[in-house]
């Protein structure tokens, strides 16, 4: 019985290009919309990662998770910022077949409510039981505030920007003897 090679977990040249843009790209949208409070694209550009990417959406992640630590520094928060996005990005591959936008919006809307007890168990072994909890219920104003514009953003712009990303993508991938592109 012939056996499948082994599947590479290799990167192509075009997609470290591709991921290292996009990373730097999410931190840079991060920035210019740090006026809003807790108004940010990097929710909806994390699911668009993972339904786009499946695992390779790790990439874009870590960037933009460095360029979070050399620009702000490693901060109580941040260090959640190791896992919290897999957590979005694990629950937006699981809904990957989703295709209405109002699904999205509340994936995204709940993530950004939850955000805050998510970021909670850095606070457990720095400030205790105690100090987690308060902390978590001290931001929850922040995280509604979250809540809303993460629904708003990936209700409005998740589905084109899906649509940009998958032929984007599966347009290097037949360049490069991949899969053929999407039909028009």
């Amino acid at each position: 019985m012939l056996s499948r090679p082994p599947r590479r977990l290799t990167l192509s040249a075009g997609e470290v290009t591709l991921f290292g843009v996009l990373g730097a790209a999410t931190f840079a949208a991060k920035v210019v919309m740090a006026g809003l409070p807790n108004v940010e694209p990097t929710s909806l550009l994390v699911m668009l990662f993972a339904v786009t990417f499946g695992w390779k959406a790790v990439f874009p992640i870590y960037v933009y998770v460095t360029m979070e630590f050399f620009l702000y520094g490693i901060q109580l928060y941040s260090i959640s910022y190791l896992y919290i996005w897999l957590v979005l990005a694990a629950a937006a591959w699981l809904l990957r077949g989703m295709t209405h936008p109002v699904g999205w919006a509340l994936l995204s809307g709940v993530f950004g409510l939850l955000f805050g007890l998510l970021c909670a168990p850095v606070c457990l072994f720095t400030a205790g039981l105690h100090g987690a909890i308060v902390w978590w219920i001290n931001g929850i104003p922040f995280d509604v505030i979250h809540c809303i514009g993460n629904f708003g953003i990936a209700l409005v712009l998740f589905c084109p920007l899906r649509y940009v990303l998958e032929r984007l993508y599966q347009g290097m991938q037949a360049r490069r003897g991949g899969y053929p592109p999407l039909p028009p």
